[in-house]
């Protein structure tokens, strides 16, 4: 129940990502070069700038793509109010030569986004990548791919399975060694490399990869799914509907499949946790969801080397949110498999 839970909040995040992450703008792509690799919790005084010219956007759209007109940010030391002015020091550590930059007191608004300028204290709760960005927002929003790449995988894993399996289990003969032929030459090729392929002949992108993992998902559905119609047809029910006249259509979707789903959803559960790991896998090699669209494969690439620096959390935060997504699929699956089970 806990992971059932978990997975729950983590589909909420991925829908509603843009209206949790603190940087709402789309992929949370607002970089300050200045504070970048910032341990967790780190915090600044940030100058916001209201564009001038905003995009039409609805809030359909805001609300999955991201706000297109959000604030432009400039991190900074300190600021003194003039009369005609606001001073600001731009952001710099050490022995750095500071920088001071002007803007006019009638565009300026410390409490409300109503006029052009206005200056927050912010904290990055995780830190911030090696490009400044704020990596929480970058994970909230890195969890639709993760999550969502299961479901669409194990979608098109499913429609394709249950038809390829469906029809080798019950005409079984010529069509049956020829499904199993083309099933074992699939299996005997490495996952991977296989969604490589794919992915490289459809182009890289967001459902390019979608669409990848699910063509490498079908064939242990359709073993499982020809095994359980080879032993149903056998029953007495499959024997009373043929006599009927039913069609094989009919016997196969209204008669045989409810009756041999149990087995078909513990592996949908195990398939979405295969599909997490290898759309990770695929970000980190650099064919995955491309940037700046944020995967949580792609940020360990992209820090990995950081964990020999001191700055281990850039790659342990999104392994940790790899693994905990995974492992609660993985313990719905057991769950599921101990409910289904006829013997218990």
């Amino acid at each position: 129940m806990l992971s059932l839970w978990y997975i729950v909040l983590c589909g909420i995040v991925a829908v509603f990502a843009y209206l949790i992450a603190p940087d709402n703008s789309p992929n949370a792509n607002k970089m300050h070069l200045e504070i970048h690799t910032k341990k967790p919790f780190f915090k600044t005084k940030i100058l916001h700038e209201v564009k001038q010219t905003k995009e039409p956007q609805t809030y359909v759209n805001k609300l999955f793509f991201g706000d297109k007109n959000a604030t432009l940010e400039i991190p900074i030391n300190t600021y003194i109010r003039t009369k005609d002015t606001i001073v600001v020091d731009l952001y710099s550590e050490g022995n750095i030569i500071k920088k001071q930059e002007k803007f006019p007191i009638q565009n300026i608004k410390f409490k409300t986004t109503k006029e052009r300028y206005f200056v927050q204290n912010k904290t990055f709760y995780l830190g911030t990548d090696k490009y400044g960005r704020d990596l929480l927002s970058r994970m909230l929003i890195g969890t639709r791919i993760s999550f969502f790449i299961g479901f669409i995988a194990v979608f098109i894993s499913l429609v394709i399975g249950i038809s390829i399996g469906s029809i080798a289990g019950y005409f079984g003969g010529k069509i049956d060694t020829f499904i199993m032929w083309l099933i074992n030459v699939t299996w005997s090729i490495p996952t991977l490399l296989m969604v490589i392929a794919i992915t490289l002949a459809l182009g890289k992108g967001f459902w390019q990869v979608f669409i990848a993992v699910g063509l490498t998902m079908w064939v242990e559905v359709a073993r499982v799914v020809r095994g359980q119609i080879m032993s149903a047809k056998q029953q007495q029910y499959v024997e009373a509907a043929s006599a009927l006249g039913y069609s094989n259509f009919r016997i196969i979707t209204k008669h045989i499949l409810p009756n041999i789903m149990g087995p078909v959803i513990v592996i949908s559960a195990a398939n979405f946790a295969a599909a997490i790991l290898i759309e990770s896998g695929l970000s980190f090699l650099g064919v995955g969801a491309q940037p700046p669209t944020p995967s949580w494969g792609a940020m360990i690439k992209d820090h990995y080397n950081y964990i020999l620096l001191g700055k281990a959390y850039l790659a342990v935060i999104p392994g940790l949110a790899i693994m905990s997504l995974v492992m609660a699929f993985m313990l719905i699956g057991n769950a599921l498999r101990d409910a289904l089970d006829v013997k218990n």
